[in-house]
């Protein structure tokens, strides 16, 4: 019984989401986060673009995310990002850790391009699939680009836990 509801709600929610959506307002200034090839490149071949301000999320061990912002844009300052003076040799330290990390849970790395509301590019983002987050851009001239959440990898574990225990 409790599997009809929950899948009624998530088809009356997305239903809902999708009329708002398609009023404009729902989703107004918000950019895009897309996977590319070459980003995920990009980053396991360790290249630093002088344009961008790097930064990470989650553990300076095992960041969950990095990020690089183009310079023309600033980061809203209350998001929890860490910014990373960024060199090649550190670029593969921290790549080589998130990889380390997420091979422990059989999972691979992904390289994005983000781009703001109007599709120009604006950054990248290195990441597992499951560190997601969105960018909005503000008005005043600012981006905001939340963390993923800082316990990805802890519920990755206990999902885990919980499906070999049932």
């Amino acid at each position: 019984m409790n599997v009809k509801r929950s899948v009624r709600f998530y088809l009356l929610l997305a239903a809902c989401l999708s009329a708002m959506a398609c009023t404009g307002q729902l989703f107004k200034n918000y950019g895009r986060i897309n996977p590319t090839s070459e980003t995920t490149r990009a980053f396991e071949s360790y290249h630093v673009n002088a344009d961008f301000r790097y930064y990470i999320s989650g553990s300076d061990l095992y960041p969950n995310a990095l990020m690089g912002l183009h310079r023309d844009y600033r980061l809203d300052p209350e998001t929890l990002w860490k910014e990373v003076a960024m060199t090649p040799a550190r670029m593969k330290e921290i790549v080589e850790d998130m990889k380390t990390k997420a091979a422990e849970y059989r999972l691979f790395q992904y390289g994005f391009e983000m781009s703001d509301d109007k599709g120009r590019p604006i950054g990248v983002w290195y990441s597992i699939l499951s560190a997601r987050t969105f960018l909005r851009m503000q008005e005043n001239g600012t981006v905001r680009i939340d963390t993923p959440e800082l316990d990805t990898y802890e519920k990755i574990e206990a999902e885990r836990d919980h499906d070999s225990n049932n």
